[in-house]
């Protein structure tokens, strides 16, 4: 195939309103393909996606040009030079498994290990013709004590640029950076908050990575390898045949987490939509896509257990996206929010026909993203048999109806049909909220929420006072009057059910008096009930921590949580750092921490309850003070408190950065942030994977809109 052929196939492929990547087209079980060109169709022979292929699949180089400088020929990208300074010494590999090391049989001579081995072990394991497709280069430097070394390298397309021209460029991209915070960042926050921010949005568009994961490649195996195990067609991700993931995705980190998580992702999407508000669409989007989402409605967890389930909180993070967008470009994406509602559907459904045991909207889901904060493993099977009907499982999927309400509603106002849909978010969220107040997760005498176990005819309370009785609280909006009244049909379905099912609006808020400024409260608690429950949340000995809520009630310290099952004992302790729980291989602990994506909601939670109940509504902070606030100070002071986790305190002391004495003090370390995975419940300090971003890079927003 000629240069001007395969330009022809390269424009077929990428036209329209969205690039695909042509590995995927190539890779479709198909023989035939329609592909859209000047708006008319043409169909692909067999042949001719054969000689395409043949022609992109040609195999990328790099050569030594020089003592100095490589070349790297892609057929996709061109022809790109990287100048070194120094005569280095210019190391070559391939990146290809070490087939030897790993199955004992023949493979590249020089595999992608080549380097560290010639490098470390003095190996020779480097290409001597100085060609492969993977590249070093290695220097040899003495440096005296305090002192430095530069070395400058320097990439670019085709002809060789002069590496001391770097300093120029470098200033002229640090002056474009300073110029794009300035935009972003609130001119009102201190030198260090700002710089608090900065390294939190920074890190969440560093940790944007190409993922490559093909199920149905890695159960068959790769050509030219040793067959993988008979096993894994039958293990993990075994049904998950149809995924086909070769997109750059926001991940935790780029590290430890070189993949995404889909409920991680959604919050991820909620800062970077201050920065980058089109990818955040874009995130959400594909993570939707036929390529990614289950052909049964389910979102796909993440590479370890794809079919794991996560809380539904892609709806919740789509009309966030879609509201910070607005506010910051004055009109709304209703494309996106069409386009995300629609597959959401799909979810919704697969939620309402998995999760439901026994059809009652009382809903499980297992673990739930908080691993080991239950009594046991809630992912697996029970000890003993039976099913656990869980508060947060039903409260997330009450949450999911509201988020779903608020997007049918705000695409009802240009598109009329949308208006019949919310009436079914409304109708499915009464239901589920009262089940969440009669079905036994309300306990009246503790004023929590708890999970259930059913084991034949048996219910048994599991009075573990953790984030999960916290969770019904996200299930709130505060609905205006005049938004109501503009769509009639909704309005006469509302009020009709309101005086004829009685029944189901038993223990729910009332969705008919009027609060602040004219809203009708939508909400699976009641002011009654949330008044108990933010007495425990917001008691310093047990939810109420310095730098946060913790996940854990730190009454569990003296008294911790005991279970005996058929002759085996069950508990849970308070433990406010690192897991001593096997569960889920203890390497993320639910039982006292404090996490930033729950954190977040609930102080969002708090503020939607303010802007129904209003001034006179007040609570004691922190309880037994006798201090009394309002809930938006109540969810500001929260807000605070997570934010100073960062921020140098009078001593000059950040609270994430613990004991390590050279993180506190050395000028060099001290304001260069680490985003850990979550924070240690008594004192602040980081746990976890140090370097993750992550969704902890949500302390942006609250900077943002909270300020210090």
């Amino acid at each position: 195939m000629n240069k001007g052929e395969l330009s022809e196939f390269e424009t077929l492929w990428r036209a329209g309103d969205k690039t695909y990547p042509v590995s995927k087209f190539l890779a479709a079980d198909i023989t035939i393909s329609v592909v859209e060109l000047d708006n008319r169709w043409r169909t692909w022979t067999v042949e001719e996606k054969g000689r395409f292929a043949s022609a992109y699949s040609a195999k990328p180089e790099l050569h030594a040009e020089s003592d100095n400088a490589v070349v790297a020929e892609v057929r996709e990208l061109g022809t790109y030079r990287l100048h070194c300074d120094g005569k280095p010494e210019l190391l070559f590999c391939d990146n290809e498994t070490n087939a030897h090391r790993l199955f004992g049989v023949d493979g590249a001579r020089y595999p992608k290990d080549g380097i560290n081995d010639h490098v470390i072990h003095g190996h020779p394991t480097v290409n001597p013709d100085r060609v492969g497709t993977k590249c070093a280069a290695r220097y040899r430097l003495t440096v005296p004590a305090r002192g430095s070394a530069v070395m400058r390298l320097r990439l670019s397309r085709d002809a060789l640029q002069p590496v001391d021209a770097n300093d120029a460029v470098l200033r002229a991209r640090k002056q474009e950076a300073d110029e794009f915070y300035e935009e972003v960042i609130p001119r009102s926050l201190s030198e260090d908050a700002r710089g608090v921010m900065r390294q939190a949005l920074a890190g969440m568009l560093w940790s944007k990575q190409y993922y490559n994961y093909v199920v149905r490649d890695w159960l068959e195996g790769d050509t030219g390898q040793p067959a993988p195990p008979a096993e894994r067609k039958l293990g993990r991700n075994a049904e998950w045949g149809h995924l086909y993931n070769a997109d750059v995705l926001s991940m935790p980190d780029k590290w430890e987490y070189p993949w995404y998580a889909s409920w991680d992702l959604a919050f991820h999407c909620i800062p970077l939509a201050l920065v980058d508000s089109d990818f955040a669409k874009e995130q959400l989007l594909l993570l939707l896509r036929e390529w990614y989402m289950h052909p049964n409605g389910q979102i796909p967890a993440y590479e370890w257990a794809l079919g794991d389930v996560n809380p539904p909180v892609f709806g919740w993070a789509a009309w966030r996206v879609y509201k910070i967008e607005k506010k910051r470009r004055g009109t709304g994406d209703r494309k996106f929010l069409k386009r995300v509602f629609h597959k959401l559907m799909l979810n919704f459904t697969w939620w309402v026909n998995r999760k439901d045991a026994e059809g009652r909207n009382v809903f499980q889901g297992g673990f739930l993203g908080l691993d080991n904060i239950g009594v046991f493993d809630r992912s697996a099977p029970l000890p003993g048999g039976g099913h656990l009907e869980q508060s947060d499982g039903t409260s997330w999927m009450a949450m999911y109806c509201l988020n779903m309400l608020s997007i049918s509603l705000e695409l009802a106002r240009e598109e009329e049909e949308y208006e019949d849909v919310a009436s079914k978010f409304w109708e499915h969220f009464v239901h589920i909220a009262r089940a969440m107040n009669t079905m036994g997760l309300w306990d009246e005498q503790d004023g929590f929420y708890y999970d259930v176990l059913h084991r034949g005819q048996e219910e048994m309370s599991l009075r573990i006072r953790s984030m999960v009785g916290l969770i019904p609280l996200f299930a709130v909006e505060p609905v205006p009057a005049d938004l109501i009244a503009e769509f009639p049909s909704f309005a006469s379905r509302l009020e009709w059910f309101i005086d004829h099912r009685m029944d189901l609006t038993e223990g729910v808020a009332c969705m008919r008096t009027l609060g602040a400024m004219d809203r009708r409260l939508f909400s699976v608690v009641n002011p009654e009930k949330l008044k108990k429950i933010l007495a425990r949340l917001l008691d310093e000995s047990e939810f109420l921590s310095d730098y946060g809520i913790r996940a854990l009630s730190r009454v569990h310290r003296d008294q911790p949580y005991q279970l005996r099952v058929d002759g085996m004992e069950y508990g849970v302790r308070y433990e406010p750092a690192e897991s001593s729980s096997g569960l889920f291989g203890g390497n993320s602990n639910w039982r006292g921490p404090i996490w930033f994506p729950l954190n977040y909601l609930l102080i969002e939670a708090l503020q939607k309850f303010h802007h129904y109940l209003g001034e006179g509504f007040t609570v004691e902070f922190p309880t037994g003070s006798g201090r009394q606030l309002t809930l938006a100070q109540v969810a500001a002071e929260i807000s605070r408190r997570l934010s100073s986790i960062f921020l140098r305190d009078a001593e000059g002391r950040r609270p994430a950065f613990g004991n390590a004495e050279k993180l506190q003090r050395d000028p060099h370390f001290r304001d260069c942030l680490l985003f850990h995975e979550y924070f240690h419940g008594d004192d602040g300090s980081g746990v976890g994977a140090s370097h993750q971003t992550g969704w902890t890079g949500l302390v942006a927003k609250l900077l943002q809109q909270s300020g210090e």
